[in-house]
């Protein structure tokens, strides 16, 4: 079985993530749970941007707006002391697919640059009005006092139940990511992006398509969010900048756009680079940048693919 399809490596992964905490509790370093925990969350956003970037072509400059979304659904029930992990998850898939529903009627209606610009527009529209919203911080931002309750025997209070509770919503993400783009309705987005007049010639509805493509990989961004919100324990309108869409962006091109696991492969580069190099540099953005010419320079299919490659000709 081949990198690109998972096999041993999405194996030894599962298993070295599984071993991960009782590593930590023997070593004494719970500083590396907590980059891990935050790795995986972003690496379920980053393959919910790869489900519209490297499968269906719709390049956005506003997709970190869902992961805000999902975080001040937990933010906002919990200040007001709702703090039922289930009912703020419904919240933050139920809004973000919602979001994602309204503004893709509009946004799916342009191409290219001006796709670019308004998924950017709507984006920060939302920075915006959550900034001038007072009574949950406005640009200072919200503190959570008490993560999730998920019930069960689940305490989300501690870390180490966080973690598996990331890992799961991982395992099940990329899965899920993996049968959809098999399945017919991954082929049909799959060739709407290489020929769209084609698909509509043979009676597509291309439109419909890329709609639900745009809201599945909005709610899925809002479920990271909702992780991201349990595990900072503070969120802040900054979580839906322009910028954070970028770093996203740039998580799916280091891994490998239009594979299951390229958004895990570039957010464990993104974010072993920006943990590792600040103790050499404060200039780490430099090195991340001069890696991201060269991916786009001679690594077309990410860092993966370019393994993917080495491995069927070495030479």
């Amino acid at each position: 079985m081949t990198l690109r399809s998972g096999g041993w490596f999405a194996g030894a992964v599962l298993l070295g993530a599984f071993l991960l905490p009782a590593w930590v509790v023997y070593a004494r370093e719970p500083f590396v749970l907590d980059v891990v925990t935050r790795l995986m969350i972003l690496a379920i956003a980053a393959s919910s941007l790869n489900l519209i970037l490297g499968y269906s072509g719709m390049v956005s400059l506003g997709h970190a707006v869902f992961l805000g979304i999902g975080a001040y659904a937990a933010g906002i029930p919990a200040y007001y002391e709702l703090n039922n992990g289930w009912l703020q998850l419904a919240v933050a898939l139920g809004a973000s697919g919602i979001f994602a529903l309204l503004t893709g009627l509009v946004c799916l209606r342009t191409r290219g640059a001006y796709f670019i610009m308004i998924t950017l527009a709507f984006a920060q529209m939302m920075y915006f009005i959550f900034v001038s919203i007072e009574e949950y911080g406005g640009d200072d931002g919200l503190v959570i006092y008490s993560r999730s309750e998920m019930g069960f025997g689940v305490d989300l209070n501690d870390n180490v139940q966080l973690y598996f509770l990331v890992l799961f919503c991982l395992a099940a993400v990329l899965g899920f990511m993996r049968r959809l783009t098999q399945s017919d309705f991954g082929q049909v987005i799959r060739s709407i992006k290489i020929n769209e007049p084609r698909m509509q010639a043979l009676g597509f509805a291309t439109f419909q398509y890329r709609l639900v493509c745009y809201v599945i990989s909005g709610m899925v961004c809002g479920l990271a969010g909702w992780l991201l919100g349990n595990f900072t324990g503070f969120i802040s309108p900054e979580m839906m900048d322009w910028t954070r869409s970028g770093e996203l962006i740039a998580m799916v091109l280091l891994g490998g756009a239009a594979t299951v696991a390229g958004p895990l492969v570039g957010a464990a580069i993104f974010i072993g680079v920006e943990t590792l190099l600040p103790d050499f540099t404060v200039y780490w953005h430099l090195y991340l940048g001069i890696l991201l010419i060269i991916v786009a320079k001679f690594g077309r299919g990410g860092l993966l693919g370019w393994w993917t490659q080495w491995r069927k000709d070495p030479r």
